[in-house]
């Protein structure tokens, strides 16, 4: 064969690897989409929609894994009460999913975060940035470079956050498709 076409070859294979890397770990539809949308919008340049995704599978596949430990049965519903939190993040760490695979890169803490009781809680990152970018918080992302009168905001101010969900939702799917697969065979 010859160099340029195995070249292409390999960039098709590598591209595919990447597009089904969330739907290969059997977390089912209602939950790799999410992640598989993430992905996409993110190579589309789409910043904001590839966080609130990533954010999203996250929290639909702790939601729907924890449901199904409860009640082994379809999940024909969740639970609105138990959203993204430090509490449901404790509950799923019991119950033996990898939660540590949540901790942002640069999260050395997270145990300690994850443990923290009241008045003196502290959220977990993947929590605080759920919380803060679901509900229009945005003020942490704006640029303040170019000095005090000179502050803006555009998509690409999140664009680190979106390459550390994706950091943390390749890890997270990958520990989570594995425990879900152990599940299956007790």
């Amino acid at each position: 064969m010859d160099e340029d076409l195995q070249q292409y070859l390999e960039q098709v294979r590598l591209e595919h690897e990447e597009r089904i890397f969330f739907l290969k770990h059997h977390l089912g539809a209602e939950v790799h989409w999410f992640f598989s949308q993430g992905s996409e919008a993110l190579k589309q340049g789409l910043i904001l929609p590839a966080c609130t995704s990533f954010i999203i599978g996250i929290e639909s596949s702790l939601r729907v894994t924890m449901a199904q430990i409860e009640k082994p049965a379809p999940v024909e519903e969740l639970d609105p009460t138990r959203i993204l939190s430090n509490r449901l993040l404790v509950a799923a760490r019991v119950a033996g999913l990898p939660v540590n695979k949540l901790a942002f890169p640069e999260e050395t803490d997270f145990i300690q975060k994850l443990e923290s009781v009241k008045p003196n809680i502290r959220n977990v990152e993947i929590v605080r940035v759920r919380h803060n970018l679901c509900h229009g918080n945005i003020l942490e992302y704006i640029n303040k470079d170019l000095g005090e009168d000179n502050y803006f905001f555009t998509p690409e101010c999140c664009l680190k956050l979106a390459m550390q969900l994706l950091i943390v939702s390749k890890a997270w799917v990958e520990e989570l498709g594995k425990f879900r697969q152990a599940m299956q065979h007790t």
